[in-house]
């Protein structure tokens, strides 16, 4: 299977649209960078709202950190579609070109089939995070320095020291990893029951903003199911900088406000990523290859 993953690896890597994503991240990161650089001042007093009425905080408030959290705010919730364009062409893309039941007749099993080619796309969503990360955070600092991050959240504000951060955002990008893969076994999944890309495609973008749309609604009819959908657990990364106060409503350096709550999220998504590898396995066993 080495071989095939290998193979996969390269056939992902050949297309020129493969590197639409990452041009498309570094020209819209590099936009928002630009955009702060230039009006910073005026962004940090939209995000203090009144709080810049009533709280006198010192010090570079957009730095590097800040930047960084904005840019994922923003960016993540986009980044499914890039998945998706190489996820849902693995076994769709092999069926329109009609080289799907030539590479079935190989002496490798329809699981290593499977397996090389869901690797082969995990790979290339890991570099896209890990590429995310070097331009979000890593030039970010370079660009803007660093400093202790302040954010807004619904009712509070939380102050983070610098030196309590780095760690916080590699626990976060950990996270957005492990949620795009889940993006990626989707549209993975997708792409078995399809003769071209464009509809396992549409339909895995079509189902995130379904399932969004589910997790965010506050209707009780919507709460049992809301646990379970994998949107509601994509914005976890969040959790990683909401921190513990003791009992003098001091900040707690290295806590985390809700660890369970990342556990549990990472248990559902890993869920959701092992259920849907195994359905494209047993699928493409079943399928009949007529073409």
């Amino acid at each position: 299977m080495h071989r095939l993953f290998k193979i996969e690896l390269y056939k992902i890597f050949k297309r020129p649209r493969t590197y639409i994503a990452f041009i498309a991240i570094t020209a819209l990161i590099t936009i928002i960078q630009l955009g702060l650089k230039v009006d910073g001042k005026e962004y940090i007093g939209f995000v203090l709202g009144d709080l810049s009425n009533t709280l006198q905080i010192n010090g570079n408030l957009c730095n590097g950190y800040f930047v960084c959290y904005c840019i994922l705010q923003l960016l993540l919730v986009h980044i499914p579609l890039l998945i998706a364009l190489i996820a849902a062409d693995m076994i769709s893309g092999e069926a329109n070109m009609g080289t799907l039941r030539l590479l079935l007749t190989k002496p490798v099993s329809r699981s290593e089939v499977v397996l090389a080619k869901f690797l082969a796309a995990s790979v290339y969503t890991i570099l896209l995070l890990i590429w995310l990360a070097f331009l979000a955070l890593f030039v970010s600092i370079f660009i803007f320095g660093t400093d202790d991050i302040f954010l807004v959240k619904n009712n509070y504000a939380v102050q983070i020291a610098a030196n309590d951060i780095m760690w916080r955002y590699a626990g976060a990008f950990f996270f957005a990893t492990l949620a795009m893969l889940t993006v990626t076994a989707l549209a993975f999944f997708l792409s078995v029951f399809a003769e071209n890309s464009i509809g396992p495609i549409v339909t895995t973008i079509s189902i995130i903003i379904f399932f969004t749309i589910f997790s965010t609604m506050s209707i009780p009819l919507f709460n049992n199911i809301k646990p379970f959908l994998f949107t509601t657990h994509m914005v976890a990364w969040k959790e990683f900088f909401d921190v513990k106060v003791d009992a003098n409503n001091v900040l707690i350096p290295g806590s985390i406000y809700r660890p369970d709550k990342i556990l549990n999220s990472i248990m559902i998504l890993s869920i959701h990523i092992i259920t849907l590898v195994s359905l494209s396995i047993y699928a493409l066993k079943k399928k009949d290859i007529l073409s």
